[in-house]
């Protein structure tokens, strides 16, 4: 299926999304995903949009929290010639750009509250008003949402619409963060790796096994999205060498708090990956000085050389 080409994992969590998008591609139903900051919402609406009949048509994007209030209705819904200050000429708004495809509103949970009442009227009536016409405008759009904040605490607070809420949710998706799925890290990491050197045109860079137990370790508070900035870093700064390794990645936030999976996970295979990073680190940054690089960890001498052998007989 077309979706297939947009998402990557193997994990239960993606199975299922699989599942739904496979269901909900061929229909014209109003999707909400949901999930944190670079878990691949964006991905998922164009998978859904791919796996539909809508596919040889626009999917049209817009980021609902990157737009002045004072510019998001122009934007959604066009504008004629001097229906504000500015506008000089007649503009095409996203829903007229997206007819008859597919019209994916991100960070949805930002819209003004004004704007989410017109949000409201179009999904109903299919139909809205250019900015200063008097004109209605008839579209056939396939809508898909996405947020990254708790929508039912925003209705609660009032500050976004029950009726628009219960509108958008038809066909919810919730997005794992990657730290819940940490067995799709290798397949993401690859697939990036593959990605970025056909961008570059370079020879196909592989990751070392311990680079990949390194990355599987990792908590990844940034998402997919902060995996995809990591490979492309290594592969920036690899130079010529065709192997990736720990090193070459340099992640810094290795202390955020590490969540267990609801696969579970090999504990010791994690510890000790996260264990030997550290250990890595620190004699890199004292330049091979194990008195120094105990200082950093907080360790005796004699602690570090015994964990440092132990690293050494694991890899012969």
């Amino acid at each position: 299926m077309a979706h297939e080409y947009f998402l990557v994992g193997s994990s239960a969590a993606m199975r299922r999304i699989e599942k739904i998008i496979g269901l909900v591609g061929p229909r014209r139903a109003t999707v909400l995903i949901t999930g944190e900051t670079g878990t691949g919402k964006e991905m998922i609406a164009r998978a859904i949009h791919a796996s539909s009949p809508r596919w040889h048509q626009p999917m049209v994007t817009v980021n609902c929290n990157a737009l002045p209030e004072t510019l998001i209705e122009a934007e959604l819904f066009g504008h004629v010639r001097g229906a504000f200050t500015g506008a000089t000429g007649p503009r095409m708004g996203r829903f007229e750009q997206a007819h008859r495809g597919t019209l994916f509103l991100d960070e949805i949970g930002d819209l003004p509250l004004d704007t989410q009442s017109k949000l409201l009227r179009v999904l109903q009536e299919r139909e809205f008003q250019r900015l200063g016409s008097s004109e209605t405008v008839r579209v056939d759009v396939r809508l898909i949402a996405a947020t990254n904040v708790d929508l039912i605490s925003r209705v609660q607070e009032r500050k976004f619409r029950q009726d628009l809420y219960y509108r958008l949710n038809v066909v919810p998706i919730s997005t794992p963060p990657l730290r819940e799925r940490l067995e799709d890290v290798a397949l993401l990491a690859a697939h990036f790796l593959e990605k970025i050197c056909r961008q570059e045109e370079i020879s196909l860079r592989t990751l070392a096994a311990e680079t990949v137990e390194y990355l599987c370790a990792h908590p990844w508070p940034g998402n997919v999205r902060q995996l995809e900035n990591a490979v492309e870093r290594a592969v920036a700064l690899s130079g010529d060498r065709e192997i990736l390794y720990p090193p070459d990645f340099e992640l810094t936030d290795v202390s955020a708090p590490a969540e267990l999976p609801q696969s579970g996970m090999d504990f010791e295979r994690t510890v000790g990956a996260i264990e030997r990073n550290l250990l890595e680190q620190a004699m890199r940054r004292a330049g091979g000085n194990k008195t120094a690089a105990a200082e950093m960890l907080g360790l005796k001498r004699t602690t570090l050389a015994a964990k440092l052998r132990g690293l050494e007989a694991a890899a012969s």
